[in-house]
């Protein structure tokens, strides 16, 4: 099987070089660029994000990510989002009393975690949906290493259960309150925690990913 093409698209935020070096790992042919055309044409496409949720939009905004998302999408060619990647999917975030516009790709708002110690930093269990392509072969005893403050904490396009025109496959993890860990939305795929950092576990996860741009 020929290695699948991933861009990990560069707009100033992110772990990039140990996603690109996990990537690479596991075998994909892996490209860090802020070039629209390569992150439109790739397989694989991985959103990346640390950090403020406002400034992570903004550098997003700035190369034109959520229109490069949009065509992706559109075509059903797959995204992955890690960590703030993955909250700026939502409809919006609020930090400090300041509401940011998201790319709105899932309705929702990524609100402040109800804890008493924040961040979240650390490694903790997830609750995996059955059928998952993220978390296939993987076990429920395993952790995924997180850090950030906030997260989607509810959803709002139904589940395979009562949606299937909607069909979603979530992932839960509690700290605190409970929050989404990952999503599974048809080509567009998320996690709160970051894989690239979260050992063979991680790398498991994401070779998985990989495995479904076929």
């Amino acid at each position: 099987m020929s290695q699948p093409s991933v861009t990990i698209l560069d707009y100033g935020s992110g772990n990039l070089r140990s996603a690109q070096r996990a990537l690479e790992h596991v075998g994909a042919e892996v490209t860090v660029t802020s070039d629209r055309g390569a992150a439109t044409e790739c397989d694989g496409l991985l959103v990346p994000g640390v950090g403020a949720y406002a400034a992570c939009m903004a550098g997003f905004t700035d190369v034109g990510g959520p229109q490069v998302v949009g065509r992706r999408l559109a075509g059903g060619r797959p995204v992955l989002g890690i960590c703030v990647g993955m909250q700026i999917m939502f409809d919006a975030g609020v930090e400090f009393g300041v509401q940011t516009q998201g790319c709105g790709e899932w309705p929702g708002t990524v609100t402040r975690l109800d804890a008493p110690v924040l961040p979240h930093m650390g490694w903790n269990t997830v609750e995996t949906p059955a059928e998952s392509v993220l978390f296939d072969g993987i076990g429920s005893d395993e952790r995924f290493y997180f850090v950030h403050s906030y997260a989607a904490q509810t959803w709002e396009l139904g589940t395979e259960a009562t949606s299937p025109i909607a069909a979603a496959k979530l992932t839960w993890a509690t700290h605190g309150s409970r929050f989404l860990a990952a999503v599974e939305n048809g080509a567009l795929a998320a996690t709160q925690f970051h894989p690239e950092k979260s050992g063979d576990v991680g790398l498991a996860l994401l070779a998985n990913w990989c495995r479904s741009l076929s």
